[in-house]
């Protein structure tokens, strides 16, 4: 398969390009995403195909994914953009309540096969509004799929595959990863199955589990443990929901240990569902209690030297994978 090295922001270009070519029924609507004012992953896609397949809209994330809801139920495949994820609460009625629910609501007549990209910007020092990473919230409701690339090729690959789903899909950009260089396939059939996890690193001794730049920070965290001795497999969720069960607990099952690492806060965030999986599972097999290492459980500020402090960094998962060493789980379960 043909492949090309391209940032992050190149393969969501390109997969939205593809899919634009590929089906007349897809469009894409959002804020400023037509050219000249587009700088992300849209650039260029106006002038190619028409302001009346990339749609600039007003600034309203409830009209954008409304009218996204309807033009699906007549059997477009909109792409809806909500330029800051922390904006996306002002549609949340329009996701949770009409979209995930129109398939059951209709006994399966009617589909919402809408795809809303939205990007997260924490770490970029732009304060408590413009930083959250909240896509535990989606995760808890049933009808939606919740995605989190962390590299170009599963980028492009996943965005995809959202498209051409037909159910909604949330899909979750990471702004700092956007620059990211990779290789990616070109080939406009080219896509990666929902649900299914990736070891992007194989180890002996504690599992990384990670999505989007907890991936990238598992891995950095991973080559610093090998210098130590210690193997780390890291594994790479790619979607929360649906959410590749038995790959977590196949890879755990192999390492006795695992940490659970992402940039949303740690309390109540995504890796409590997967720690709870895990000791549920693998109760009695476990070495070491799961552990789990988000952000901190604070408003973001916007000073860099405060901000560098919240989210997971190599250090903090090291620290995390040294207690699991450290730490050992009697027959009964209790920490030895």
């Amino acid at each position: 398969m043909d492949e090309q090295k391209m940032t992050m922001r190149e393969a969501l270009n390109l997969a939205l390009d593809q899919a634009l070519a590929r089906d007349e029924r897809v469009f894409l609507l959002g804020e400023d995403i037509a050219d000249p004012g587009s700088s992300g992953p849209t650039r260029g896609l106006s002038t190619k195909y028409g302001t009346d397949r990339v749609l600039d809209t007003p600034i309203s994330e409830a009209a954008i994914v409304g009218a996204a809801i309807g033009a699906a139920m007549e059997g477009f495949r909109p792409v809806a953009e909500i330029m800051i994820m922390d904006f996306i609460g002002i549609a949340v009625d329009q996701i949770v309540n009409h979209a995930a629910k129109l398939r059951f609501m209709t006994g399966g007549r009617t589909t919402a096969p809408i795809t809303v990209r939205t990007q997260v910007y924490g770490g970029l020092g732009t304060g408590a509004t413009h930083s959250q990473s909240l896509e535990a919230w989606f995760m808890h409701v049933p009808g939606l799929k919740v995605i989190v690339p962390s590299t170009p090729r599963d980028a492009k690959g996943l965005l995809t595959s959202a498209i051409f789903d037909d159910d909604p899909c949330v899909f979750l950009e990471t702004i700092r990863l956007q620059g990211q260089r990779g290789l990616v396939p070109v080939d406009p059939g080219f896509s990666i199955p929902l649900g299914q996890a990736d070891v992007k690193r194989p180890g002996t001794d504690v599992t990384l589990i990670g999505y989007g730049r907890g991936v990238v920070e598992s891995l950095g965290a991973a080559a610093v443990l090998e210098a130590e001795g210690v193997s780390a497999e890291v594994l790479d969720l790619r979607t929360l929901v649906p959410l590749d069960v038995p790959a977590m607990v196949d890879s755990v099952r192999r390492t006795r240990r695992a940490v659970v690492v992402h940039d949303a806060v740690r309390f109540a965030g995504p890796g409590a569902e997967i720690a709870a999986i895990l000791q549920r599972d693998l109760f009695g097999v476990l070495a070491a209690p799961v552990e789990r290492v988000g952000a901190r459980f604070v408003p973001n500020p916007a000073p860099p030297a405060l901000e560098s402090q919240i989210y997971p960094n190599t250090e903090r998962i090291v620290a995390a994978v040294q207690r699991t060493l450290r730490s050992e789980m009697t027959e009964d379960g209790a920490r030895g």
